[in-house]
């Protein structure tokens, strides 16, 4: 029979926390600052289109997408996604999302190394994440210490994905808040602390997914270890 470990149940608990108070703070701030109006008048999808033309992406399209909070650039069609929320919207909210987008689209013409080495990343963790949960599951409920050990390194490559994903996500927040001020796209105090503070809470639920996923790897080591020791 398979026996919780104190310390793998305190782990999943502190993960939840984590992982909750991250998607409170992200959707308190958005909420937030999406009441203030921007002094520029400009939207989400004005920001996104004058920001990658000043930037030599002309030909990098801003487009409208379903969902909330579902903004992302997609690398492989070199495309700005914005939610309606983002697009539509000249909030501080709207405005700070739609730069921070931006970001990624530049990092990707400039060749940014974390960008470089997660983009090279992804084929390798579509194989290693789809298989992970069987050579978990198999070796832990089995006590087949051989799959348990692989799950544990392939695992490892999420994790790993996770780490990389961090600089990534905060220059893009860091080239949002520079070419947002020098582009005169935002003024005053207010609307400068409104821009941190939705980045800010951004950043954290990938530092909580980070967090996250190196808590998993840990439980899952402790397992392979009190499993080695019931051998």
């Amino acid at each position: 029979m398979l026996v919780i470990h104190p310390l793998l149940l305190l782990g999943s608990l502190l993960g939840l926390a984590i992982a909750l108070w991250a998607q409170f703070r992200v959707r308190g701030n958005f909420k937030r600052w999406s009441n203030v109006r921007a002094r520029s008048g400009l939207t989400g999808a004005e920001v996104a289109r004058r920001i990658l033309d000043a930037h030599g992406l002309s030909h990098v399209p801003v487009e409208l997408v379903p969902g909330k909070l579902t903004d992302h650039y997609d690398p492989t069609v070199r495309a700005v996604r914005l939610s309606e929320a983002v697009y539509h919207s000249d909030s501080v909210a709207a405005i700070s999302v739609a730069a921070h987008e931006c970001g990624h689209a530049i990092q990707h013409k400039e060749a940014y190394g974390a960008l470089v080495f997660r983009h090279r990343m992804v084929p390798v963790l579509n194989i290693t994440s789809g298989a992970v949960p069987f050579l978990l599951l198999a070796g832990i409920f089995f006590k087949l210490s051989g799959l348990l050990l692989l799950g544990i390194i392939f695992f490892s490559v999420v994790v790993l994905f996770h780490l990389v994903t961090l600089p990534v996500e905060f220059n893009a927040s860091s080239r949002a808040k520079v070419i947002m001020s020098s582009m005169n796209m935002i003024s005053g105090a207010e609307e400068d602390r409104g821009v941190n503070k939705v980045l800010g809470a951004a950043a954290m639920t990938y530092v909580a997914g980070a967090v996250i996923a190196l808590m998993e790897l840990l439980q899952y080591i402790l397992l392979f270890i009190l499993q080695q020791n019931d051998d």
